[in-house]
């Protein structure tokens, strides 16, 4: 009699705006045997909302996973003027990638009323995760508050308890709407921060270009044309921020993680967008676990290990 026990995969939403990095999260979300993507929306973010929502459409298609529903959510931030970064991921927000025009169209329904739908539907089933601006959930959040008791869990790619990289002070994903992402911090729910703390550190150096040159159309067509075109900070390679929100959710056992308060300045005229992180607050007060460490050789291994599966599904592994 076979002792192990079968766990079932973690069913995931995951709200983003692809984004050169957003695709590596897509990707790995689609090869990880962890994980059920059950849905994807888009945030105006890296580009606007009708870019963000067709480069989700497309990469579910390149990657062979046209039914996985893409709902198109909030093209701008809650108070203030939308600035995108283009500069960063290129026009088309995928860098020198040139994927065909998505063949398919978003759900009808808008993303903040498909992530309540889905959520509600199965409380305590889903892991929420957001690797763009938060608007979208703050909006599902505000409109339907009972969502942080039924989500299983919130990880986002966002914030740092140390400098930023849009400002000295602040990140871009909760730079881009701090309104919208001190509503999330606030609501009630312990939030799981990847932040630029743990993100910088995991870079597609040369020896991980070369693995990902192995996998065929994939990393020819999509990975390595999408680091080609992608101005991010100076370094050993371009870190691939959103991914690790995944791998966190994937393989927690790579990252530490430490309990903090974390507070979102939205009045500060040179630190607007900063997560001010408090390590010493009181056990009750803390809402938050921000990532402070990862093994990165063990975050490549298991990235590689799911592009290669994806890779293998699209029959180019």
């Amino acid at each position: 009699m076979n002792s192990e026990i079968s766990i079932p995969p973690r069913r995931v939403l995951l709200d983003c705006d692809p984004g050169i990095d957003d695709a590596f999260a897509i990707v790995f979300a689609c090869g990880h045997p962890g994980i059920e993507l059950a849905g994807v929306t888009t945030v105006a973010g890296n580009v606007n909302l009708e870019r963000t929502t067709a480069n989700a459409l497309s990469l579910l298609e390149f990657l062979g996973h046209p039914e996985v529903p893409v709902a198109a959510g909030c093209p701008a931030p809650l108070l203030r003027p939308y600035y995108d970064a283009h500069e960063v991921h290129g026009e088309s927000g995928l860098g020198e990638a040139r994927l065909p025009a998505p063949r398919g169209r978003p759900v009808p329904a808008h993303a903040v009323d498909f992530l309540i739908g889905e959520i509600s539907a199965a409380p305590g089933a889903v892991t929420l995760v957001a690797t763009g601006p938060l608007t979208n959930i703050a909006v599902a959040v505000r409109r339907y508050p009972p969502l942080v008791q039924q989500v299983a869990d919130l990880v986002i790619m966002g914030g740092s308890a140390g400098r930023g990289n849009v400002t000295p002070a602040a990140e871009y994903n909760i730079w881009a709407d701090p309104e919208a992402a001190a509503i999330v911090f606030g609501a009630g729910w312990r939030v799981t921060m990847a932040g630029l703390d743990v993100t910088l550190r995991a870079r597609a150096t040369g020896p991980v270009q070369d693995r990902l040159s192995a996998l065929g159309r994939l990393g020819g067509d999509l990975l390595l044309p999408g680091l080609g075109g992608y101005s991010s900070t100076t370094g050993d390679g371009q870190p691939v921020h959103d991914v690790c929100a995944l791998a966190l959710v994937a393989a927690p056992d790579l990252f530490g993680c430490e309990p903090a308060r974390v507070e979102v300045e939205t009045v500060g005229r040179w630190t607007s967008g900063m997560t001010v992180t408090d390590f010493e607050a009181a056990a009750a007060d803390r809402n938050a676990l921000v990532a402070m460490s990862v093994d990165v050789a063990g975050f490549w291994d298991l990235v590689l290990d799911a592009y290669g599966r994806a890779a293998a599904a699209m029959g180019t592994g």
